[in-house]
């Protein structure tokens, strides 16, 4: 789930990018206050996106600061959080927490297993915060998990189901923007399925794991078909973001929406060219 919603820092200007980073520095800063080590240990583009998004939509009061860190240690950098930084910190712990569970499940995988149980307090903390966006989350988690029983089953149920999910995470508050800010969230978890089903479809074949691209793989316009599908889904995610009275920090959350989301896929293509 993590992983595909970051910058694209050739298109930006040095100004924004720096922006960015403050904001970036903001989450992993508020992570590190609530929950610690662990809580660092799993910050991520895609949590610092929705911050930069609520804090843009909602205005609320920044603070700022500098500070020294172990990725950074030479030198003190600026960061910048505020209310909406401590709900994306949140969203990412809980987020993390289920992303090891799967892996844990998934691939056996001896350190999710660790990471899980490390972050497991930390994520009760953030039940009791959110308790009805995590009972969303473990529903929608749950849904996917029965959906993925199936060999056959085709690739618009987990996705949809992925939509509602992140859908429930972006609707940060009962008001007038929720539905958009769930609809954008929808139509972007859509878009993050389906480019990890994408990126994971020969690792997946390798491991006998599900994927519904495995069949879909077999026609000729296979390739063509999955931009296609990417293309439409970032689109919905573009056309709830323009509803949105966004003003501050405008051009850093377009690029991340026309640009920053499609740099994994310029990645796979370019190994895929290399390979051939």
């Amino acid at each position: 789930m993590f992983g595909y919603v970051t910058i694209n820092k050739e298109t930006l200007s040095a100004e924004e990018y720096q922006r960015f980073r403050a904001q970036y520095c903001g989450l992993c800063h508020v992570l590190a206050q609530r929950y610690g080590k662990v809580g660092r240990a799993v910050l991520s583009y895609d949590m610092a996106f929705l911050s930069a998004l609520l804090a843009s939509l909602y205005e609320p009061e920044e603070r700022a600061g500098e500070e020294r860190c172990g990725a950074r240690p030479a030198k003190p950098h600026a960061y910048v959080f505020s209310e909406a930084t401590e709900y994306a910190a949140d969203m990412n712990v809980a987020l993390a927490y289920h992303v090891c569970a799967d892996h844990a499940k998934d691939d056996k995988s001896a350190s999710a297993r660790a990471q899980m149980k490390l972050l497991a307090k930390p994520y009760a903390r953030v039940k009791e915060l959110h308790p009805e966006t995590c009972a969303a989350i473990e529903s929608r988690i749950a849904a996917i998990a029965e959906i993925e029983r199936d060999p056959a089953a085709g690739l618009d149920a987990p996705a949809n189901e992925t939509g509602r999910l992140l859908g429930a995470v972006y609707a940060w508050k009962d008001d007038l923007w929720a539905p958009t800010l769930g609809d954008m969230g929808a139509a972007l978890g859509r878009f993050i399925y389906v480019m990890d089903a994408y990126d994971d479809l020969a690792e997946d074949e390798k491991r006998g794991r599900f994927n519904p691209l495995l069949e879909l793989r077999k026609r000729e316009d296979f390739e063509e078909m999955c931009k296609k599908i990417l293309v439409l889904h970032i689109a919905e995610c573009a056309r709830e973001f323009e509803k949105l009275p966004i003003v501050n920090d405008a051009n850093l959350l377009k690029n991340v929406l026309y640009s920053g989301v499609w740099t994994k896929y310029a990645y796979l293509q370019k190994r895929k060219e290399e390979k051939q």
